[in-house]
């Protein structure tokens, strides 16, 4: 496990801390949830960009298409 020192306004720890608080959970705990947010959305857009660079751009379009075509009333 590692230590990190954050530097941030008081006023936005002030309310990270109250969030915190609101939601039950620890400052420390809040981070690493907020920190696990971060990675899921780093890793599924990686994973999302190596599969575009594999794909077809005009195949790709015609299924969006194909799926506004289907979503309309």
């Amino acid at each position: 496990m590692s230590t990190i020192t954050l530097r941030l306004p008081d006023s936005k720890h002030e309310r990270l801390k109250q969030y915190a608080k609101q939601q039950g959970i620890s400052l420390n705990k809040l981070f690493d949830e907020l920190a696990t947010v971060a990675l899921a959305q780093f890793d599924a857009k990686t994973r999302f960009t190596l599969m575009a660079d594999k794909g077809d751009a005009k195949r790709g379009m015609e299924l969006l298409d194909k799926l506004d075509n289907g979503l309309k009333p």
